[in-house]
């Protein structure tokens, strides 16, 4: 198919080559001489991994300070988990603005501001001494920060930078967050256990300064700044439209999509797949294994060898997407992760031993593979307003992930074990399979999708 061969798909013809100019070149995305090879959609991929990767490892960071900051202060997980609440929440709902914000003054301009504020939140926490700084630092700015380098992000630059491999580039976009996991857990829990959590808060913002380096030296806004077309395109992309009210466009794009069906099957499904992973998983894993008198580093060790595996599922599902129908993969994913929550309260023990091995590596193939599929099927009904319609998706995601992170601590203070929540959490896994079942149909770009009766 022309749409997947690379570089520009495009070839001048016979008549056109004899007399072609430099200009030319251009606009069909082949390389002119002396141009490297390899497309500039790669380069900028390579810095938005790069900056997901980091994002992730700041947002990680919280689940491994609960029980040192519970010790040093006496708060109660119910409290601490507060904080990551927050961050979670707001992590969600920044995306969808953010996506619109980055149409309107850029990518780079809105990812380095994203990353600075992140630096000083984490910063800021060195300082605190009341449960209400944690929850300004590390929930509020920590979580506007991260937000604005969400799922809206890496479905912008794909959308900008590539026509071809979509989704396969949104999975390994997709992963970096799972690759960030696996570098900051195992560092940061080091850190925490050998030198006290306030080394790992400031690892955490000396590296978002650090990542915005990169950002400010590579990043591009978009392919025909540099006189090319997205990766696999065979001719010039729309215009892109510049709406000067940023809110104004992502709060009509939230009414138009929230008249329609498919929007809160997505959104309602996806804010199952944040409960499941960021909530429970992400925030409670590693003092639920301590419970069973687990090491908190070799918890630790266990949430990164998820993420580990999640790199693999994702990208995996990232190429599955381009060619398996994307409701099919999310009733399958869910199903399968539902099932591994409901085994998980008896697999839980003080050392590692093989089921609970299994477990890692089987749910953390699963553990965003959902996102791909979902990304897709964003822009199968919504078209160009595909990145801000996610974002707000992902921002149910995000506050599906706080209720349930903030519950589950409240169930840990209750009745001593997390048993109840890893239950609750697969009937939730099997209410997203049928979501997923419910959902029908699509549309090619720029047609309205029907709204709901």
């Amino acid at each position: 198919m022309t749409e997947r061969r690379g570089l520009a798909a495009s070839a001048p013809s016979a008549a056109s080559s004899s007399s072609s100019s430099s200009s030319s070149d251009a606009p069909s995305g082949r390389p002119a001489p002396g141009r490297p090879r390899v497309h500039y959609a790669w380069v900028v991929a390579a810095v938005a991994l790069v900056v997901l990767l980091g994002s992730a490892g700041f947002r990680s960071t919280p689940s491994l300070m609960m029980d040192a900051l519970h010790n040093e202060f006496g708060w109660s997980l119910a409290t601490i988990s507060a904080a990551t609440s927050v961050n979670l929440t707001l992590y969600g709902l920044t995306a969808p603005f953010a996506a619109a914000l980055m149409d309107r003054f850029g990518v780079r301009l809105v990812v380095v501001c994203a990353l600075l504020t992140i630096s000083v939140g984490a910063g800021l926490t060195m300082l605190m001494r009341q449960p209400w700084q944690l929850i300004l630092c590390w929930g509020v700015l920590v979580g506007l920060g991260s937000g604005s380098m969400a799922g809206a992000f890496a479905t912008t630059i794909t959308g900008r930078w590539f026509q071809a491999r979509q989704g396969l580039v949104t999975g390994v976009l997709t992963a970096a967050g799972a690759a960030g996991n696996l570098v900051f857990l195992p560092v940061g829990a080091w850190l925490v256990e050998q030198h006290g959590w306030r080394s790992a808060v400031v690892v955490v913002s000396l590296a978002a300064s650090a990542v915005a380096v990169p950002v400010l030296l590579l990043m591009r806004e978009r392919p025909a700044d540099l006189g090319l077309l997205p990766y696999g395109a065979t001719e010039p992309p729309p215009a892109p439209v510049r709406d000067a009210r940023a809110l104004a466009r992502t709060l009509r794009v939230l009414r138009d999509a929230a008249r329609t069906r498919p929007f809160w099957l997505l959104a309602s499904s996806f804010a199952i797949c944040g409960a499941t992973t960021a909530g429970l998983v992400g925030t409670h894993f590693i003092p639920a294994a301590h419970d069973h008198g687990m090491p908190v580093t070799t918890a630790a060790s266990l949430l990164a060898l998820i993420g580990l595996f999640d790199v693999l599922g994702t990208v995996f599902s990232g190429w599955l997407t381009d060619r398996v129908d994307s409701r099919l993969l999310l009733t399958v994913y869910y199903g399968l992760r539902g099932l591994s929550l409901f085994l998980l309260p008896q697999l839980l023990a003080g050392s590692l031993q093989p089921p609970i091995l299994a477990f890692v590596v089987f749910y953390g193939l699963d553990w965003v593979a959902t996102v791909p599929p979902t990304v897709a099927l964003c822009r199968r009904h919504f078209g160009d307003d595909a990145p801000i319609v996610f974002g707000w998706v992902l921002a149910a995601h995000q506050i599906g992930a706080a209720v349930v992170a903030g519950l589950a601590g409240l169930a840990r203070d209750a009745l001593g074990n997390y048993d109840l929540t890893w239950y609750g959490a697969g009937v939730l896994c099997v209410i997203a399979v049928g979501l997923c079942l419910a959902l029908r149909g699509g549309r090619p770009a720029g047609r309205v999708v029907p709204a709901l009766s």
